[in-house]
C-alpha cells in the first residue's frame, strides 16, 4: 500500500515551483534536511491514499499549501477551528472504517458457510461437533496432549484465500495448549507426538468478530501443524504461544 499511495502522489512534483528544489544533497546537513521532508511526504502520502480508499477525498494542491503555510507561520484557519475540521473529518473517516469493517466480515461470514460446507464432503476431511474441521497427514505414535500439557509444534497459519498471517518456520516452538485459541486447542488435542494435520477453524473458534492483525473480523483459517513434543506442565517454562 505504501508503494501505492507514492505512485498516486508522483505527479506533485507539478505542484511544486522549479525554483523550490534546493539541488543535490551534498553535505550530512543536506541529506538530514531532505530526508525529514521525505519521511512527511511518505506519511501524508500513505495517509491521504488511505482515506481516498474511504471515499474521504482532498485538493492535493491545498494541502500542500496548508503544510507550506504552516512552515511559514502563516496559517489560513486558527488552531480551534484547524482542530474542529480535523476532528469532523475524523468522524467521518471513521463510519467509513465501521462500514467497511462491517462488510468484510460479512463477506468472511459468508464465505466461510460455503467454505466448510464443501470441505466437510472432502475425502478424509472429519468435521467435529464444535465446527472444527481436519485432515490428518500423519497421525503420530507418541503421547496424546491434554488440555494442561506443553507442546512444542511447527505450524502455519493462513486465511481462507492463502494468505499466510503466522509462520514458526523450521525451529518448532514451544507454548502450554490452553494458552491457544479454540480451535487450534481443540485440533492439536486430536495429534499424537509426531503427527501432523490441517485444520479447518471457524472464526467463532478463532478471533471471531474482532480479529486480529492481519486476520479480518469473521474470517476461518487453516493451520497446518506438526505435533513435536508433548510436556506436562510441571516441566513448562513458557515459550510463544501462536494462535494468541
Amino acid at each position: 500500500m505504501w508503494r501505492k499511495s507514492i505512485l498516486w502522489l508522483g505527479g506533485l512534483a507539478l505542484c511544486v515551483s522549479a525554483t523550490s528544489y534546493a539541488g543535490e544533497l551534498k553535505t550530512q546537513q543536506d541529506k538530514e534536511s531532505y530526508s525529514m521532508g521525505l519521511s512527511l511526504g511518505n506519511y501524508l502520502s500513505n495517509e491521504l491514499y488511505q482515506q481516498q480508499q474511504l471515499g474521504a477525498k482532498a485538493d492535493v494542491a491545498l494541502v500542500i499549501e496548508g503544510f507550506v503555510d504552516a512552515l511559514k507561520n502563516q496559517g489560513k484557519l486558527t488552531d480551534d477551528e484547524t482542530v474542529n475540521l480535523l476532528n469532523q473529518r475524523a468522524e467521518t473517516l471513521n463510519q467509513a472504517r465501521a462500514t467497511q469493517r462491517k462488510q468484510v466480515a460479512e463477506n468472511n461470514r459468508t464465505a466461510a458457510a460455503a467454505f466448510f460446507e464443501k470441505n466437510a464432503k472432502v475425502a478424509g476431511v472429519t468435521t467435529l461437533k464444535s465446527g472444527l474441521q481436519y485432515q490428518m497427514q500423519q497421525q503420530g505414535t507418541g503421547d496424546a496432549p491434554k488440555p494442561e500439557d506443553v507442546v512444542t509444534a511447527k505450524y502455519r497459519g493462513t486465511l481462507l484465500d492463502g494468505t499466510e498471517f503466522e509462520n514458526s518456520g523450521e525451529q518448532p516452538v514451544r507454548f502450554a495448549l490452553m494458552t491457544m485459541i479454540p480451535g487450534l486447542e481443540e485440533g492439536i488435542r486430536q495429534l499424537h507426538t509426531g503427527g501432523k494435520a490441517r485444520f479447518f477453524i471457524p472464526a467463532d473458534l478463532a478471533y471471531g468478530a474482532d480479529g486480529v492483525g492481519a486476520v479480518p473480523p469473521q474470517a476461518a483459517l487453516i493451520f497446518d501443524v506438526e505435533l513435536v513434543k508433548v510436556e506436562k506442565p510441571a516441566k513448562s517454562h513458557g515459550g510463544m504461544m501462536p494462535g494468541m
